[in-house]
């Protein structure tokens, strides 16, 4: 689902809309992953229990390990939930940062105020290709890292090239 246009100034164009890096997702499918392997060691080691204690205590491991797949299951849907509701847009107006289900939060930077825009990717990241993105402006606020920005060194050099085109507009 696309960023709304229904906030938009007269005469604003989109440029970019993205949501964050797929890479947010690593850290919560392997924690499904670990559960899923701690279900199927619950049921190796309960094949083997011998004593009535012991089979109950390795019944109690596996239903505990069958909750811990649907806590995790449940944590991976809002996490999914939580990233549709991320985007980051840039306009020939602004760049705009939009987060939150219920609460919200918001950046925004208008173009003409963004003094540097500059990207750090880790190795790992490089290979998948998410980073940060880290916009300088003549705000208040003067900073705002973005994290698990896809592809940065592209977003770097459409918002540099958005704020060339809008620096060759006639001023009013």
């Amino acid at each position: 689902m696309g960023y709304t246009q229904k906030y938009f100034n007269e005469g604003e164009v989109m440029v970019l809309d993205l949501h964050p890096h797929w890479w947010t997702f690593v850290k919560p499918v392997f924690k499904l992953l670990a559960a899923f392997v701690l279900v199927v060691v619950s049921f190796r080691i309960s094949t083997v229990a011998s004593s009535s204690f012991l089979k109950t205590l390795e019944t109690i491991a596996v239903n505990a390990s069958w909750a811990l797949i649907g806590v995790t299951f449940i944590m991976l849907l809002v996490h999914a939930l939580q990233w549709s509701r991320v985007h980051f847009v840039v306009t020939n107006q602004r760049v705009i940062y939009r987060s939150g289900v219920i609460a919200r939060n918001g950046i925004e930077i208008p173009v003409r105020k963004v003094n540097n825009v500059s990207f750090h990717q880790s190795f790992l990241e490089r290979i998948v290709g998410a980073g940060d993105l880290l916009i300088e402006s003549g705000g208040e606020d003067g900073q705002s890292l973005f994290s698990d920005i896809r592809d940065p060194e592209q977003v770097q050099n459409i918002i540099q090239r958005t704020l060339r085109r809008v620096d060759e507009e006639p001023h009013d």
